[in-house]
């Protein structure tokens, strides 16, 4: 039911605020995969969050997260990728962030779908596949 997967941040903080729904698909995402999967620039979009708010007990358990899931780094392909997406992008008028284009990039490379509410700028992108675990 669940193909190999990137969270976005949006997802990966709902997952921490406990929202049922996605909790339960993250369970059931681990019970097939034993791992959940998030980009270096959520990673840093959540303890960029985290360490404004002094949150140093929500950091810490998100670090551990971390440690025991995996955590695709930004490699050269997905530099090439994400700077085609930004070039056709611009081109349509249509930019969003770089860190959605990273983040798009990631998922795309490593033939992940991408887990995110936020699929009105994501799905601007060609090729990236989407699923929402909130709805």
């Amino acid at each position: 039911m669940y193909p190999p997967s990137l969270l976005d941040t949006d997802i990966l903080s709902e997952l921490f605020k406990g929202h049922s729904l996605v909790k339960a698909k993250a369970a059931e995402y681990i019970g097939r995969h034993k791992r959940l999967t998030i980009s270096q620039i959520a990673k840093y979009e959540i303890l960029k969050g985290l360490k404004s708010k002094k949150a140093f007990k929500q950091i810490e358990i998100f670090n551990r997260f971390c440690s025991v899931n995996i955590v695709f780094p930004i490699t050269d392909d997905v530099i090439g990728k994400a700077s085609d997406i930004y070039a056709e992008l611009k081109e349509e008028g249509s930019l969003i962030s770089d860190a959605d284009i990273l983040v798009a990039a990631t998922a795309i490379v490593n033939n992940l779908v991408l887990v995110t509410n936020n699929t009105n700028h994501f799905s601007r992108i060609k090729k990236l596949q989407l699923d929402n675990w909130k709805i």
